[in-house]
């Protein structure tokens, strides 16, 4: 397959590692070693599919032209609506045109995070009653002093989009009990800190999301009727650990089972692959989950708990 990377920022620059001998050109206006300034400039017949590494105003343009073009696209998260194009359009656009259009949410190859997701599927640990997440980098001085990412609704979006698509792996729950508890700006226009809660369902979500975490941290609990998962870190960042307990009646000592990961992201070769392969089948493009995340997160972002700040 025959690719275009657009856009060579961090994560532009980490596709174009990955896709390797798959890149034909890259696209940014910006960079001097970019081959092209603008995708219109990029022949459509010497490509296929283009890995769209953006900031979040340009992408609904960019899409728009490649599904004219009859182009499949990956596109880095989050996937939300906007002015220029909705997001049922956009699928509808791209199904008829035959292009495959996947948003990247490479946590749901993190191995952890899917034994986690295939362990609650199983009924591991019976019903889960509870989730808590915290998910934190150390990144507040480099979206402050970005062009682009220090506006709306912050961490948010950034994050906690990652968090809403890991509990519709996980869970079988509806999103509209979504809500703020505080969103906090501590070194940034837009909010930096932010902890959010769903209460409606079971399970409960309770979230915190920081670009203050100095030291990348991730951390998730789930507990249910018969047991608990706990996932103390990702991977990419350093060593992953696992614990499944098994709980004891009426109480005590659970039984546990550990498992260790030592540092390494598998991830992002893993996601391209699964793009690849259905792009190769002629996939049709589903945004179903891209539709029930945005919605989750703007009924956070509204909500008059978050000041956000930013525009």
């Amino acid at each position: 397959m025959r690719v275009v990377v657009v856009g060579l920022g961090v994560q532009g620059r980490k596709r174009q590692r990955v896709a390797a001998g798959d890149v034909v050109a890259t696209v940014d206006p910006a960079v001097s070693d970019a081959t092209h300034r603008d995708i219109s400039e990029v022949d459509p017949s010497t490509y296929d599919a283009a890995l769209l590494c953006v900031p979040d105003a340009a992408k609904a343009g960019l899409l728009k032209h490649l599904v004219v073009c009859g182009k499949h696209a990956l596109v880095e998260k989050p996937l939300s609506e906007s002015l220029e194009l909705s997001l049922s359009q956009l699928q509808d656009l791209a199904r008829v045109a035959g292009c495959f259009i996947y948003t990247a949410y490479n946590h749901r190859f993190e191995p952890h995070l899917a034994r986690v997701r295939d362990m609650l599927r199983d009924g591991a640990i019976g019903e889960p009653y509870r989730v808590s997440v915290f998910y934190g980098n150390g990144t507040a001085r480099l979206v402050r002093e970005s062009g682009w990412r220090d506006t709306g609704s912050g961490v948010l979006h950034d994050l906690g989009s990652h968090v809403v698509d890991m509990m519709l792996e996980w869970c079988d729950r509806p999103t509209d009990d979504y809500s703020a508890v505080s969103g906090l700006r501590f070194e940034n226009r837009a909010a930096d800190h932010v902890v959010f809660q769903a209460l409606g369902y079971r399970p409960a979500l309770f979230a915190e999301l920081s670009l203050l975490s100095w030291r990348n941290t991730f951390r998730a609990e789930v507990i249910g009727s018969s047991g608990s998962l706990h996932v103390d870190g990702l991977a990419k960042w350093g060593e992953s650990v696992l614990v499944w307990r098994r709980r004891v009646l009426p109480a005590g000592r659970p039984d546990e089972t550990v498992w260790k990961i030592p540092e390494g992201d598998p991830t992002w070769a893993t996601e391209y692959e699964h793009f690849r392969n259905h792009c190769s089948i002629g996939a049709a493009t589903d945004l179903t989950r891209d539709m029930i995340i945005d919605k989750a997160l703007r009924r956070v972002a509204d909500d008059p708990r978050l000041d956000s700040g930013g525009d």
